[in-house]
C-alpha cells in the first residue's frame, strides 16, 4: 500500500512537480544574485529618514523607494517628465546602475505560482504541492522501511542503478522538499481564503492632515526612528498637495507620515497572522534567506532525476511481471492466487495456473503476497506459491505475509495449498514454504492439499501437482509451463587459469570477452559496437543455461565490466552439468550466459574497513573487491583451500594486491597440510584484531558454501561477544552480508 500510494500519484504528477521544481530552481538564485549586488548596511546604522535625504541630493524627483528582501533599494522617480527606476548605495544614496527587471523572472514565477493558468493555475500549483508532500512523506518512510527503521536512513544504499540513484537522491533533498511542499500548501491556502494571511489589515488614511510646509523628508521623525533595515516601501506624497501623506510600509507594520511635521497618523502593526505567512513565504522563497533559496533549488533540481529514476523503476517492475488477463477484484474472486518470488520466475507458474483456472470457470485474483488482504469476502481457495530467499528466508514480494497473515480474518470453509520453488542442493530447500503452511494453520486455515515442492523449476513437477489441484476442483487441470530463456549473450572463453588437480578438486579461473555476434549483424550494431560489454560489476550474478537444460546456473562475477573481462571461478563438481560444460571448455569456444545484478553483495562506499571471508572458489568475487580497491581502504581477507601448493587460487594476484596496498592484510587456512586449519580458525585466532576492525565500522562479506558459511557465522559470534554483539545484528544493520551456495 505504502509503495501505490508513492508510485501512482508520482507518475500521475511526474510532469507537473518537474515543471514546478524546474520553476523553482530558477527563481530561487535570485534572492543571491540580488544578494551579491545589494550593500546592506548594518543594524541601526542608517535610518529611512538619512536614506530620503542622501536619495534626495541626486534624485530630486523622487516618488518611491523599495528595499528587496535581500537588500537590493531602488528609486522610482521623474526628469523632465520621463519616469525612470535606478538601483542606489544606501551610504551615498547615489545610482548605481539602472533597474531593468528582466522580463524572463516574472514569467517564470507566474509559470510556478499558477502554470501561466492564473486563478485555476493556482489551484493546480496547490494540489501539486500536495503531491510534493505525499511523495516526499511516503519516499521517505519506504527508504526508512527499506533500510530498516527511521535511524538507519544514513545507512550506505544498495541496489540497482535506478532504485540507488532514487533513493540517494530523495534522501538528500527530502528535508527541502518537504519545507518547499508545507510552505506552497500554506501559501494556496492563503490565496484562497483558506488561511488567514492578515494582508487584509491596513492602517486607517487620516482624514485631518496639517496643511503646512513640508519639511525635508531627512527630518521627518517618524523616518528617522525607522531603521533602513526594516524598509519595505516608502511612497512620496504629491508635490503639489500639501495635505498628503508618505505611505510607509516597514517588516513590522504599516503606516502615513505628515509631510510637514514628520509625525506618524496612525499605524497598524502586523498580527500573527500576517507575521506568520511572511516567515512562510520567506522560507518558501528564500528571499531575505539566500543561502536556503540556493538549498531549496538544489532539493528541487532533484526532482527531475528522482522522477526519471523513478518512472524507470515502475516500468522495470511492470515489465518484470506476467501480464495477467481476467484478474478478478480481490473481494469478488472465488480463488485467490498469491506469489513470492525473489527474481519473478515464480511468477511464470502462477500465470500458468491462474490461466488453467479462469479456462477452468474459475474466478480468480492473483497478486503478490505481501498483497494479502485483511479479508476474502467471497474466496473459497487460497493458492500460495512461494519462493524461498537466502538461509530460509521470505523472497521480495513475500516479506511483508506474515505480519499481515497475523491481520487477516479467515472465511469459514476457505482452504489453501501451498506450493514451493527452490533447489535441493540447498539445505534450506523450500523452508519459507514450509513456514508459510505452519503460520496458515496456525491461524485456523483448513489445508487442501499437503504441502508440494518444485526442484530447480521443474515443469514435470508442475504438472503433477496441477493434476493433483484438477483432482481438488474435480476437474482435469492441466498446468504446461514453458520457462522464458533469459536475454543472453555470447561470450568467448579467452583465458584459464587451473588449480586443484593434484587434491582432486579441479578448480579454474575463467576469463571471457563479448563475442562478436556471428554472420553479418550489419553496418548499423557493427558501428554501435554489436560486441560491446553489458554493466557489471564484482559480486553481480553470471547465469548460464547448460545444453540439456532449461534452469540456469549462477556463478559469482570476480571481475566488473570496467575490468574488461568476465572472470568466474568454477570447481568441476562429480557429475556436475554446468561445472563440467564450462570446465570441458576449449579456449575459443563460446558459451550464452546473462547477467543478474546482486547489488546486496558488495561492499559499501566510504572508508570504514571491509572484512572479506570465503572459501574455495568464494574468492572469485572476493577478489574483484580488492581489485576494485584504488582507493587502498583497509580490506582484510581470511580464505580457507585445501593445499597452497595446489589450490592457493589468485596467490599471485593477492600477492600483488598485499604489494599496492589494495589488500591489507591476507589471512589463509589450508585444510590438507599439517596444522590442517580451516578459515573459522583463523578468525578465531585474529579475535582481538577482528574486534577493533568492527568497533570502527567494518563490514563482512562472506561468499563460499552454505556449511563454510554456518561456521563462520559461529565463530564471529564468539569474536563478538565482547563488544554485547552477534552475527544477527550487524545482519539488522546492513553491515553483514552473504552470498552463500
Amino acid at each position: 500500500m505504502l509503495r501505490q500510494l508513492h508510485s501512482l500519484p508520482g507518475l500521475l504528477a511526474a510532469l507537473l512537480v518537474m515543471v514546478l521544481a524546474l520553476s523553482g530552481a530558477v527563481l530561487s538564485v535570485n534572492p543571491a544574485l540580488e544578494r551579491l549586488d545589494a550593500s546592506v548596511p548594518a543594524a541601526g546604522q542608517i535610518s529611512v529618514a538619512e536614506l530620503a535625504g542622501r536619495v534626495a541630493q541626486h534624485y530630486p524627483g523622487a516618488e518611491q523607494l523599495q528595499r528587496s528582501p535581500s537588500g537590493t533599494l531602488t528609486v522610482y522617480y521623474s526628469e523632465n517628465g520621463q519616469a525612470g527606476a535606478a538601483r542606489i548605495d544606501p551610504r551615498t544614496g547615489q545610482g548605481i546602475g539602472a533597474y531593468a527587471p528582466a522580463d524572463f523572472l516574472p514569467w517564470v514565477k507566474e509559470l510556478h505560482r499558477s502554470l501561466l493558468l492564473d486563478t485555476p493555475g493556482r489551484a493546480i500549483s496547490g494540489v501539486a504541492a500536495l503531491l510534493m508532500l505525499l511523495l516526499s512523506v511516503t519516499g521517505a518512510a519506504l527508504l526508512a522501511k527499506r533500510l530498516g527503521g527511521w535511524r538507519q536512513l544514513l545507512r550506505p544504499l544498495r541496489g540497482g542503478f535506478s532504485q540507488r540513484w532514487h533513493a540517494e537522491v530523495g534522501r538528500l533533498v527530502v528535508l527541502g522538499l518537504l519545507l518547499s511542499a508545507l510552505s506552497g500548501i500554506y501559501m494556496s491556502a492563503a490565496t484562497f481564503g483558506l488561511i488567514a494571511d492578515g494582508m487584509q489589515r491596513e492602517p486607517e488614511f487620516p482624514q485631518a492632515v496639517d496643511a503646512g510646509p513640508a519639511a525635508s523628508v531627512a527630518s521627518l521623525a517618524a523616518l528617522r526612528a525607522t531603521d533602513l533595515n526594516d524598509l519595505r516601501e516608502l511612497v512620496y506624497p504629491n508635490p503639489n498637495d500639501s495635505s498628503d501623506v508618505y505611505s510607509l510600509r516597514t517588516a513590522q507594520g504599516d503606516g502615513y507620515v505628515d509631510q510637514a511635521t514628520g509625525a506618524l497618523l496612525s499605524y497598524q502593526a502586523h498580527d500573527a497572522a500576517r507575521r506568520t505567512y511572511e516567515l512562510i513565504y520567506q522560507l518558501h522563497t528564500g528571499e531575505g534567506l539566500w543561502w536556503l533559496g540556493l538549498l531549496l533549488g538544489v532539493c528541487a533540481l532533484g526532482v527531475p532525476l528522482m522522477s526519471v529514476t523513478g518512472a524507470r523503476l515502475w516500468w522495470l517492475r511492470r515489465q518484470a511481471m506476467p501480464r495477467l488477463a481476467n484478474n478478478c477484484a480481490a473481494q469478488l474472486a472465488d480463488t485467490v492466487i498469491l506469489v513470492g518470488s525473489e527474481s519473478n520466475s515464480t511468477w511464470g507458474f502462477a500465470k500458468t495456473l491462474h490461466d488453467a483456472l479462469h479456462q477452468a470457470g474459475l474466478r480468480v485474483h492473483t497478486a503478490a503476497m505481501n498483497q494479502l488482504a485483511s479479508e476474502y469476502r467471497h474466496a473459497q481457495r487460497l493458492f500460495i506459491l512461494t519462493a524461498t530467499y537466502g538461509d530460509g528466508d521470505a523472497p521480495a514480494s513475500a516479506r511483508q505475509f506474515l505480519a499481515r497473515l497475523a491481520k487477516t480474518r479467515v472465511r469459514p470453509g476457505a482452504g489453501f495449498a501451498v506450493l514451493g520453488f527452490g533447489d535441493r542442493q540447498f539445505p534450506q530447500f523450500c523452508q519459507f514454504a514450509k513456514v508459510t503452511e505452519t503460520a496458515l494453520l496456525e491461524r485456523g486455515w483448513s489445508r487442501l492439499l499437503a504441502l508440494e515442492t518444485i526442484d530447480r523449476q521443474s515443469t514435470q513437477e508442475f504438472a503433477r501437482w496441477g493434476h493433483a489441484v484438477g483432482q481438488l476442483l474435480g476437474q482435469e487441470l492441466a498446468l504446461v509451463h514453458t520457462a522464458t530463456r533469459p536475454r543472453c549473450q555470447s561470450w568467448q572463453l579467452v583465458e584459464r587459469v587451473e588449480y586443484g588437480e593434484q587434491v582432486q578438486a579441479p578448480t579454474s579461473v575463467l576469463r571471457f570477452k563479448a563475442a562478436a555476434p556471428a554472420g553479418d549483424v550489419g553496418w548499423l550494431k557493427r558501428m554501435l559496437g554489436a560486441n560491446r560489454l553489458s554493466h557489471f560489476e564484482a559480486g553481480d550474478l553470471l547465469g548460464i543455461v547448460p545444453p540439456g537444460s532449461p534452469v540456469p546456473r549462477f556463478y559469482s562475477l570476480a571481475s566488473g565490466s570496467r575490468d574488461g573481462v568476465l572472470e568466474i571461478c568454477v570447481r568441476k563438481h562429480p557429475n556436475g552439468l554446468c561445472s563440467g560444460f564450462l570446465h570441458d571448455m576449449p579456449l575459443g569456444a563460446r558459451m550464452d550466459a546473462f547477467i543478474q545484478p546482486n547489488p546486496d553483495f558488495r561492499p559499501a562506499s566510504g572508508k570504514a574497513p571491509v572484512i572479506l571471508i570465503g572459501a574455495g572458489t568464494g574468492i572469485g568475487p572476493l577478489a574483484g573487491f580488492i581489485r576494485n580497491n584504488r582507493a587502498r581502504h583497509p580490506m582484510h581477507l581470511y580464505w580457507g583451500g585445501r593445499n597452497p601448493a595446489s589450490d592457493f587460487l589468485y596467490e599471485p594476484e593477492l600477492n600483488d594486491y598485499l604489494a599496492d596496498r589494495r589488500l591489507t592484510r591476507l589471512n589463509a587456512a589450508f585444510s590438507r597440510v599439517d596444522d590442517c586449519s580451516y578459515v573459522q580458525d583463523r578468525i578465531l585466532g585474529d579475535a582481538l584484531q577482528l574486534r577493533r576492525l568492527i568497533e570502527k565500522g567494518a563490514q563482512i562479506l562472506v561468499c563460499g558454501s552454505r556449511e563454510m558459511a554456518k561456521s563462520v557465522m559461529q565463530a564471529l559470534d564468539q569474536v563478538l561477544l565482547p563488544l554485547n554483539l552477534n552475527v544477527l545484528t550487524l545482519k539488522a544493520q546492513g553491515r553483514y552480508r552473504e552470498d552463500v551456495y
